[in-house]
C-alpha cells in the first residue's frame, strides 16, 4: 500500500544524506434505464460529476467553462459543510441530479444541496475503530459510486453497502472481504455494466489481492480475480494463476503474496476492458517469499486487464518485477487517444510509485514508452526501450546486499493514490508527485507474526537524532512538486515546487485550469498550459483529496474535501515538516462568492515533561527497532506524532510501567483504535518500547531547551 508509516526510512535517507472468472453468482440484473444510467457515466464530464475520476476514462477533465483563467481571481467561498470526522479526507465529491455525494473518513457518507449547501442525509456504518491497526494509513475513504437509485460505499471493514440516493437508507450490505482476514477497503468503487467493482487494501498483513464483481440491484458477487496465486495443492482457479505460480519461490501463499487492488480501476468501453492497479508483494523483502532463488511475483506491482462481463484475465504489464520497495501501482489508470508515430492509438497512462510514466497499448498491454516524470531515481538506471523491464540498479537490492539501502523513490511514491488529471486541449497530465527517499535493510531475524506490518524489513536505521541541524536539513530536503507531463514527447513541460510531499490531487477544466490543494493549507488555481499561479485561497488544514467541478442554473462550482491525515501524518509525524491541523470540511467555490471560514481557533502547545529515562543500552536499542518497525506506523518516526494519533512522548503512560503493558500488550485501548499486541509482543519486548520512547521524550526536552 502507500508508504505505510515507514517515514523513518524515508527521513533517515535524508538524514544520513482469475481467480479470473470465478465461481459466478447470480444472474446479473438488468441494467439501470432510470437514474444514473451506464450511458450517462461513459458520456463523462458535463454539468454533474458522476463517478470518481469523472468518468469511464478517469482523465479528472471537465469542459466547464465559466470559471477560466480570465476570471478565476474571482473565484470565492460559495459554502462549506464541517465534517465530524477528524481524519484525513481524501474523497472526490459526485454531483447528480442537484445533490451532492461525499464519503469521509470512517467511511461515512453525506448528502448536501449541491447549491445551498443544506445536508440532506447522512449515513454511518459504524466501522469498529479497532479496524485501525489493519490499515496502512489513515480511517480514509476516497468516495462513493452512483447508479440507478443508489449510492455505494465500501466500507473500512470490508463491506459493500448500497443506499437509497433520496434518504441514505441501507438497501443491502455484503461483506467483500475473507472473514478473520486482515483486509480494509479504502477505494471508490466503480460501476461497470450494472456490476459494482471493488478491491481491498492490506498488502502490508498476509493478504491475497484480489478484485471482484458485485451485482448493482442485488449485492451478489458475480466474479472475483486474485491477483496472485494461492497454495498450488488446492489447484489453480485459472490459467492466468497457474502462470503467475511459476514466477513464485518457497511457500509463498502461507504469507499472503499481496498485490492488493486498493485504488485504481477504470474501464474502458471501446476496448471492453477492465484496468487495475496492483500493490506491493507481501512481504516486501523477496527474502520471505522467493526463497528458492529470485522470481518476478506476478501480478503484484502490475496493471492487469480484464474483461468485465466474466472477469476474465486479458493482459498484465509489472512495472516494478520483484518489488520490494513498495512499488504499488494503485495510481490511477488514464484511457485515452495519443497520436503516436503519426498514428492514433488506444492508451493507458500511468503514473506509479516507482518514478516512470507509462503508456501502454490499451488493447494488447504492449509497452510504448516510460520516462521519468521525477528527478533522481535510483533503484533502477532506465526501462528497457522494447520491453519496458527496469534495469534495476545491483545496490538496491538490499536483502542480496546485506547493506542498507536509502532509495529515491521511497515507500510514499513518486506519485501515490492523490489523483492525476488529463487535458486534452493542453494535452498534458498533472501529476502530483513527491521526494521522499526510503531506508531499507534486510532484518535477518524476521520472523512472521499476528498484528501489524509483516515487511522482513527493518527501518530503525534511518531515525532522526535529537539535533536541531540534521532537523531542518531533513525537512528541506523533503518536499513535493506540481508536474506537467507530455505523455508523447515523454518530457515535463512545466513544474510547480512544493515544500512538503503528499500535496492534494488535480482536476484540469476546458478554462485552461489546474486546480489543487496543498499540504500546508492552500487551494490553488494555475494556468494549465504554463503552471502559472493564478488565485489560492486559505482552507485552514492540508488537502489530500482531488477537487471536482459541476454546473446548476448556469453557474460553476467547484468542491474539494479538505482535511490534513493520511500516511505523511501518521507516520511521517512533525520531523517531516508540512504538518498542518486536522480541520475535515467540504467547501464549495463559485465565482463572486464572499464567503468566510470560522476563525482558527488557537492550539495550546505541549510542552514535554517526561519521568526520568531509564533502562540499559540492550533494552533501549530493542526497543527502538520494535518500535520502528511497528509502532512507528501510527504514532510516527522516532517517536513524534503527527496532528491525528497520540503522541507517545506526552503519554501518562510513559512513567507507569503497569499501565503502559495494559494498553500495549493487553489492549485496553482496543475501542479507541489502540488494539493489544500480545499475539506479536511479549512483555520485555513491550517495556523495551516503553524505555525507548521515554528516552526519547527526554532528549527532546532537552532540544526543546535549547
Amino acid at each position: 500500500m502507500m508508504a505505510k508509516g515507514f517515514m523513518s526510512a524515508a527521513i533517515g535517507a535524508v538524514a544520513l544524506l482469475l481467480a479470473g472468472c470465478g465461481e459466478r453468482g447470480a444472474e446479473r440484473s438488468p441494467l439501470a434505464t432510470e437514474g444514473v444510467t451506464d450511458s450517462m457515466i461513459a458520456a463523462g464530464v458535463g454539468d454533474e460529476w458522476l463517478t470518481y475520476g469523472g468518468g469511464y476514462d478517469e482523465k479528472r477533465f471537465s469542459p466547464l467553462d465559466q470559471i477560466n483563467a480570465d476570471n478565476v481571481s474571482q473565484l470565492g467561498l460559495a459554502w462549506f459543510a464541517d465534517l465530524d470526522t477528524a481524519r484525513g479526507q481524501e474523497a472526490t465529491p459526485l454531483m447528480h441530479d442537484g445533490t451532492l455525494y461525499i464519503s469521509t473518513a470512517w467511511s461515512m457518507v453525506k448528502a448536501y444541496d449541491a447549491k445551498t449547501g443544506a445536508l440532506k442525509w447522512e449515513y454511518d456504518p459504524q466501522v469498529p475503530r479497532s479496524k485501525l491497526v489493519e490499515v496502512c494509513c489513515d480511517a480514509v475513504n476516497r468516495g462513493v459510486a452512483l447508479y440507478g437509485d443508489k449510492v455505494y460505499v465500501a466500507t473500512l471493514d470490508g463491506r459493500l453497502v448500497a443506499l437509497n440516493q433520496k434518504t441514505g437508507k441501507v438497501v443491502w450490505d455484503k461483506l467483500t472481504i475473507p472473514k478473520g482476514s486482515h483486509m480494509a477497503i479504502t477505494g471508490a468503487p466503480r460501476i461497470v455494466k450494472g456490476m459494482v467493482l471493488i478491491g481491498s487494501a492490506g498488502a502490508e498483513y498476509f493478504t491475497r489481492g484480489y478484485i471482484a464483481s458485485f451485482d448493482a440491484q442485488t449485492g451478489e458477487e458475480l466474479w472475483r480475480f486474485y491477483t496472485v496465486p494461492g497454495n498450488p495443492a488446492d489447484g489453480f482457479e485459472n490459467e492466468a494463476m497457474e502462470k503467475a505460480a511459476k514466477t513464485w519461490n518457497g511457500e509463498w501463499w502461507k504469507l499472503g503474496g499481496g498485490g492488493t487492488v486498493w485504488d485504481s480501476i477504470t474501464y474502458d468501453p471501446q476496448t471492453d476492458l477492465v484496468y487495475f492497479g496492483t500493490a506491493n508483494a507481501e512481504p516486501w523483502n523477496p527474502a520471505y517469499r522467493n526463497t528458492d532463488g529470485a522470481g518476478d511475483s506476478l501480478y503484484t506491482a502490475s496493471i492487469v486487464a480484464v474483461k468485465p462481463d466474466t472477469g476474465e484475465y486479458a493482459w498484465h504489464f509489472q512495472e516494478t518485477p520483484e518489488d520490494r520497495w513498495d512499488f504499488d501501482s494503485n495510481q490511477q489508470i488514464t484511457v485515452t487517444d495519443l497520436e503516436i508515430g503519426g498514428k492514433s492509438r488506444r492508451v493507458v497512462m500511468h503514473a506509479p510509485k516507482n518514478g516512470f510514466f507509462y503508456v501502454l497499448d490499451a488493447v494488447t498491454g504492449q509497452f510504448i514508452s516510460g520516462k521519468p516524470f521525477v528527478d533522481g531515481i535510483n533503484w533502477a538506471f532506465g526501462l528497457d526501450p522494447v520491453t519496458g523491464k527496469p534495469d534495476v540498479n545491483p545496490e538496491a537490492k538490499y536483502e542480496l546486499t546485506g547493506k542498507p539501502w536509502i532509495g529515491v523513490p521511497g515507500a510514499v511514491g513518486a506519485h501515490s493514490w492523490s489523483p492525476m488529471s488529463y487535458s486534452p486541449m493542453t494535452g498534458l497530465v498533472y501529476i502530483p508527485t513527491n521526494n521522499t527517499p526510503q531506508y531499507y535493510a534486510h532484518d535477518p531475524n524476521w520472523e512472521p507474526g499476528e498484528t501489524g506490518f509483516q515487511l522482513g524489513i527493518d527501518v530503525s536505521g534511518g531515525n532522526i537524532p535529537a539535533d536541531k541541524a540534521v532537523r531542518e536539513a531533513t525537512k528541506e530536503a523533503l518536499n513535493g512538486a506540481l508536474v506537467a507531463f507530455d505523455p508523447v514527447a515523454g518530457e515535463v513541460r512545466w513544474k510547480v515546487p512544493q515544500p512538503s510531499p503528499t500535496n492534494g490531487g488535480t482536476l484540469a477544466t476546458a478554462g485552461n485550469l489546474v486546480f489543487q490543494g496543498t499540504s500546508t493549507g492552500e487551494f490553488r488555481a494555475y494556468t494549465a498550459d504554463t503552471g502559472k499561479q493564478l488565485w489560492s485561497f486559505e482552507t485552514q488544514s492540508g488537502v489530500l483529496a482531488a477537487p471536482m467541478t459541476y454546473a446548476i442554473d448556469g453557474e460553476q462550482y467547484v468542491a474539494v474535501l479538505v482535511g490534513w491525515g493520511g500516511v505523511w501524518d501518521v507516520s511521517a509525524g512533525k520531523l517531516a515538516g508540512g504538518i498542518t491541523p486536522n480541520i475535515s470540511r467540504l467547501m464549495v467555490f463559485k465565482l463572486g462568492a464572499d464567503g468566510k471560514l470560522p476563525p482558527l481557533k488557537p492550539t495550546p502547545a505541549l510542552v514535554l515533561d517526561p519521568p526520568a529515562p531509564t533502562g540499559t543500552p540492550e533494552q533501549i536499542a530493542l526497543g527502538e527497532k520494535l518500535y520502528s518497525n511497528s509502532c512507528s506506523v501510527c504514532h510516527g518516526i522516532s517517536a513524534v506524532a503527527g496532528s491525528l494519533n497520540p503522541d507517545l512522548r506526552h503519554s501518562a503512560t510513559l512513567g507507569r510501567k503497569d499501565l503502559w503493558q495494559q494498553v500495549v500488550h493487553d489492549g485496553l485501548l482496543s475501542e479507541n483504535g489502540m488494539v493489544a499486541w500480545k499475539d506479536q509482543f511479549n512483555r520485555d519486548q513491550i517495556e523495551a518500547m516503553r524505555l525507548y520512547v521515554l528516552k526519547r521524550a527526554n532528549e527532546d526536552k532537552a532540544l526543546e531547551g535549547k
